[in-house]
């Protein structure tokens, strides 16, 4: 790294910018700060801080022996994430208030800058949403610079890379500003990094510092170019902030209340293990507690520590990151709600706390305006901020990097259309039947059957002036006629539909043009179907997508409370 960096205080000199009084004097990073770096074995190809793996087992199956998913090299910066996208809303409150303007000139002059946005990416020339604003929000995990009071504080080691990103939100916002959703996205999910070939998505970032020989604004284009790339968003903004931010910042805001179903805490004895116990075997010694949690059931009003432990938490939880990503949602929730209500933000007091709490820690592209983020934000309500997190197939424990998460790629396309209101059934129920002679078809036989009744089929539609096509057989069996077909190609699908109106309608990224897959259920080209049958066995049509069950993602909002393991 640049010998001038330093990395507590986001690349400024100490002593510059916002105060850090609003810290315990224990936990003030400039108190009894010694130079040094992390030590442990790293790969060849990465400096010291820069390993995304972090040490210990890694197999799921070893660490959920341990507990749950992950290694105590996971730091808390799977939270910090969190706690920014409040302070971004919490904006708004700035725009109607007369005193505010003093007060945000001054937060704007005190916020550190990264050229963090490419700008020759395929999403950014595509820029498929139009005027919606795509902020990609990501929690540091930096420990450089930390002292020995400081990590016994936060419940953690050294060890691990400073400059893993692993909290990484993408908030999607509309360019009307009626509502935002915030996409989540597992750390470890198994993703193309440009340059680098396959690895996991928290990678990025420190493959990208390592390219620029310790630029950071490289590591945070890297990431953004890897999340353009696998959800063909255009990433317009970019806000960072590190660990000892999260702290302050729930601290500003005085805590938030959350309802637990269980206690949750360290193991009381060695060996101790089960469900809500944070604690674990690594590399054969027993740690008794990784993050430091201690909740009882029911409500708990939590900050500080306990509030960055609650959102880092994954050892005892049955999904590790996944289930950890539901944590960090409910935690935004919350901290939303207790921002919207009155008295929070509208004490100048409390503002100005949780300003220099975000001041102090925050970096963002030099081209986004709070202010303006504010004015567009300034509508929304807890209704309409809702939580989500990309479509994933479960984990793999048999590859190059250790276990991952596996992305469903295929069903990324329409998860994103779904984002903006272009899901599958809304663009079929819009789209108009395309002439038939413009389509063209191709027909499979996934029937228990070998009657060629695939080339029946081809030729009743030939005969309404559609190409067809016979792919080669294969073992497919399906029990319902589908009509697959990708986004985009909603009026081919449609012009099919009109003959097979009883089939099945699945929009999936897998499917390379317009696909009459003819299942068990009989139901086929309607002109080959007696209308006797048809009219009287027919089932309704259908629409649905390629998300199976395991892909399946949850949508909730900053409304919804209720209690969360």
């Amino acid at each position: 790294m640049p010998s001038n960096y330093d990395p507590g205080t986001g690349g400024r000199n100490p002593g510059s910018g916002a105060s850090r009084g609003d810290l315990p004097p224990e936990l003030d990073p400039r108190r009894g700060r010694r130079p040094g770096s992390p030590s442990g074995n790293r790969p060849s190809d990465l400096p010291p801080g820069l390993d995304p793996r972090g040490r210990g087992s890694n197999t799921r199956s070893a660490r959920r022996a341990a507990g749950g998913a992950g290694t105590r090299s996971t730091l808390a910066g799977v939270g910090i994430g969190v706690q920014i996208v409040a302070a971004l809303l919490s904006l708004t409150v700035l725009v109607g208030s007369g005193w505010a303007w003093a007060t945000y000139r001054s937060f704007r002059s005190n916020l550190n800058t990264v050229n963090a946005i490419p700008g020759d990416t395929n999403a950014a020339k595509n820029n498929i949403d139009g005027k919606d604003q795509n902020i990609l929000i990501v929690g540091n995990d930096d420990r450089d610079s930390a002292t020995p009071t400081e990590l016994k504080q936060l419940g953690t080691t050294k060890d691990g890379g400073s400059y893993n990103t692993d909290t990484m939100m993408l908030m999607h916002v509309p360019a009307n500003g009626s509502k935002a959703t915030v996409i989540s996205f597992p750390r470890d999910s198994y993703v193309s990094i440009p340059g680098h070939g396959m690895n996991k998505l928290n990678a990025a970032y420190p493959l990208g510092v390592n390219d620029g020989n310790g630029d950071k604004a490289k590591g945070a284009q890297l990431l953004v170019k890897t999340i353009e790339n696998l959800t063909n968003l255009k990433i317009d903004h970019y806000v960072q902030v590190d660990l000892l931010g999260f702290y302050r910042i729930s601290n500003a805001i005085g805590g938030v209340t959350v309802c637990m179903n269980h206690a949750v805490g360290p193991a009381t004895f060695t060996g101790q293990t089960g469900s809500y116990i944070d604690s674990g075997y690594e590399n054969g010694v027993f740690v008794k507690s990784y993050s430091g949690i201690d909740l009882k059931k029911g409500n708990n009003t939590i900050k500080g520590l306990q509030a960055l432990a609650f959102v880092r938490q994954r050892h005892g939880l049955p999904n590790g990151d996944l289930d950890r990503i539901k944590r960090q949602q409910y935690f935004l929730s919350a901290v939303f709600r207790k921002m919207a209500s009155a008295g929070t933000l509208l004490n100048p007091f409390k503002l100005q706390s949780l300003l220099r709490a975000v001041t102090s820690s925050l970096t963002m592209d030099s081209g986004l305006d709070p202010l303006k983020l504010a004015q567009q934000l300034q509508n929304l309500q807890a209704g309409n901020v809702k939580f989500t997190t990309i479509p994933t197939n479960g984990f793999n424990d048999n590859t190059p990097v250790g276990s991952v998460v596996v992305v469903n790629t295929s069903a990324m396309s329409d998860f994103i259309d779904s984002l903006m209101g272009t899901d599958a059934a809304s663009a079929l129920k819009k789209a108009t039947a395309a002439d038939p002679l413009t389509v063209t078809v191709s027909v499979a036989n996934d029937t228990n059957s070998n009657d060629g009744i695939e080339s029946k089929n081809a030729a009743a539609l030939r005969a309404l002036g559609f190409k067809t096509t016979l792919p080669s057989a294969t073992s497919d069996v399906l029990a319902k006629t589908t009509i697959r077909y990708p986004s985009g190609m909603e009026s081919q699908a449609k012009a099919v539909q009109a003959q097979v109106p009883t089939a099945v309608m699945e929009r999936t990224g897998t499917a390379k043009g317009v696909e009459l897959l003819l299942g068990n259920n009989g139901v086929q080209v309607k002109s080959l179907t007696p209308k006797s049958s048809s009219s009287s066995t027919a089932p309704a049509p259908s629409t649905s997508t390629s998300t199976s069950s395991s892909t399946a993602t949850t949508v909730t909002t900053a409304a919804d409370a209720g209690c969360i393991n």
